[in-house]
């Protein structure tokens, strides 16, 4: 298994017992799975053995479907009954009140479309458990026209999330180098408002020197850098994962976020600050591209 888009197209068909079954597939992003069907009523009996077919298969997004089942001409006459002996029932009685309320005996052979349970048709498209084994053969063949798609559109967001993940692993890299210096520069601008506040200090003063020191430790952002290389290695391992990979992709990214924004709090350096709002409007991006994978 590849990785894999939530949304797809699927369209499957079967023909035997003379009859033929189409069955069409489309999916869409969602949280969970949820499978919908709409189906003739004579098959209703049939959904949950599909909705199972379809779980077997895919496990996120929503998918919803159809079924049409058309059966050849000659199997549709022979479906055709007309109860011969109910009709000529209704007729006789029909007459025989017609004669007594003095009517006029006009029945025609059209009447007996609309007399109830004279004319009804019994095809072999209205038993679900004689349609199930065609219907299986399209429903599998439009499962794995799906998949296909879903895989294809996949391949697509794997590789452009690579590519995004890199411009990531760019801006860290420049995080990186930048990050030793700040305690320097922070020694430099403290140093300059100090002259500029008219106070003379000792380069090697003890309170100067701790207030460094303070400052280097709170801005300390080699933990942070430490994890992310780490959900970089983990995000990359997904991307090639045989399992469905949405949600932990996802979580991944929000874990991205929380670390990226505390080494901008703790930084507090334009220059990082700088290649921390570049790494979090890519990191959007990749969230909203993780949105759509199952």
């Amino acid at each position: 298994m590849t990785l894999r888009s939530m949304t797809g197209y699927g369209r499957g068909g079967a023909a035997s017992r003379g009859m033929r079954v189409e069955v069409e597939l489309n999916s869409v992003n969602r949280k969970q799975l949820e499978v919908r069907f709409t189906l003739p009523r004579s098959l209703a009996s049939l959904e949950s053995r599909i909705v199972e077919r379809v779980q077997e298969s895919v496990s996120r997004g929503q998918v919803s479907g159809g079924v049409v089942v058309r059966i050849s001409e000659s199997l549709r006459q022979k479906s055709l009954r007309v109860d011969r002996h109910l009709a000529a029932a209704y007729v006789t009685e029909l007459r025989r009140t017609a004669r007594v309320l003095k009517l006029p005996d006009d029945l025609a052979a059209s009447l007996l479309v609309g007399l109830p349970e004279v004319v009804s048709y019994s095809g072999a498209d209205q038993d679900a458990e004689h349609v199930w084994p065609v219907l299986q053969k399209a429903l599998r063949a439009a499962i794995k026209q799906l998949i296909a798609m879903r895989e294809r559109e996949g391949a697509s967001l794997a590789a452009d999330l690579q590519r995004r993940l890199r411009k990531l692993e760019g801006y860290l890299g420049q995080i990186r180098r930048e990050a030793p210096d700040v305690p320097r520069r922070y020694r430099q601008v403290l140093q300059a408002r100090l002259k500029q506040a008219g106070v003379t200090i000792n380069p090697t003063d003890p309170s100067l020197l701790k207030e460094l020191a303070v400052f280097a430790d709170k801005s300390d952002i080699s933990e942070e850098i430490t994890r992310l290389e780490s959900h970089f290695k983990q995000a990359y391992g997904l991307l090639k994962s045989a399992e469905p990979t949405g949600r932990t992709l996802d979580f991944l990214a929000q874990e991205m976020f929380r670390e990226i924004n505390t080494i901008g709090s703790k930084a507090n350096e334009v220059r990082i600050t700088n290649q921390v709002i570049r790494f979090k409007t890519e990191l959007e991006r990749i969230r909203e591209q993780v949105q759509n994978i199952e």
